[in-house]
């Protein structure tokens, strides 16, 4: 089997390489970094551009699935998102459609819901409510590949990351999604006989978990990973929430309540621990 890995060079890309290198024949990680390190056996690494359909449809050649997160992972101004984000998108799966890859297994994110309250605990099929520029991009994906699956059969799994970071916010304590069950859910993803065109929530088993996934459960997807164990810690250093807020009632917290245009991530103290080679 062949996989191709898009946004290699990014931090959940790095987590993903090495186990997608064990899960197949050949695996060719892409990105437009000029390197991303060491490659691990079976891996190689092409240097490619999201908007240049040529350029997808080159490493796209011969593949059996493509495991796409690639993309700007940020809001920012509608231009900056339209060629990685929404061009890049259809240029993945008009590129798989061409190659005749089987599956898409993508990274999408609870930005395509973020208005929704968390305490709607919303299923997979919660209609599109995305919070930035960064979330309608996400919604675009996520119809192109409901679009795709049913008038050109390619399969494809979405995947609503909701945060795959260290756990360092009360918010994280519901939607942590840990590097282990990251790689668990994608593996499942990749290996499922069929999906057709499916929607995941991509979140570990945490008690204050927000939505709800047991539409997804026949993927075979079982996270072991509960951000619980870190809640003592961080609601002591936590100040007191404003239950008026938008940043602390909806699915997309900080992305809710920013200006269209501006960066969500900036506010998160996200710790860029990316995997090593």
């Amino acid at each position: 089997m062949k996989l191709v890995l898009t946004g290699a060079a990014g931090r959940l890309g790095s987590w993903l390489r090495e186990p997608l290198s064990q899960l197949c024949d050949e695996l060719v990680s892409t990105d437009i970094a000029d390197e991303i390190g060491k490659c691990y056996d079976g891996e190689r690494y092409v240097k490619a551009d999201l908007a240049s359909l040529d350029d997808m449809m080159a490493v796209l050649e011969g593949a059996d699935q493509v495991v796409h997160f690639g993309a700007v992972s940020d809001e920012a101004p509608f231009d900056a998102i339209l060629g990685p984000n929404i061009i890049g998108a259809y240029n993945v799966w008009e590129a798989a459609y061409q190659n005749k890859v089987r599956r898409v297994v993508y990274a999408s994110s609870i930005h395509a819901v973020g208005m929704h309250a968390k305490t709607d605990f919303i299923g997979t099929d919660a209609p599109h409510r995305p919070d930035t520029f960064y979330g309608l991009a996400k919604c675009f994906a996520e119809d192109l590949a409901s679009l795709y699956w049913d008038k050109r059969q390619v399969e494809s799994v979405c995947m609503r990351i909701l945060s795959c970071a260290q756990v360092n916010n009360a918010r994280a304590l519901g939607s942590w999604l840990s590097y282990d069950d990251l790689i668990h859910l994608v593996e499942q993803s990749v290996n499922t006989p069929t999906t057709g065109f499916t929607v995941v929530y991509g979140v570990s088993d945490n008690d204050r978990v927000p939505v709800d996934n047991a539409r997804a459960s026949f993927l075979g997807y079982r996270p072991r990973d509960n951000a619980e164990q870190f809640a003592t810690d961080v609601l002591a250093n936590e100040p007191e929430q404003d239950p008026s807020s938008t940043t602390h009632m909806c699915q997309g917290g900080p992305f809710a309540s920013v200006e269209l245009g501006n960066s969500g991530v900036a506010s998160m103290n996200i710790v860029q621990d990316a995997k090593k080679t």
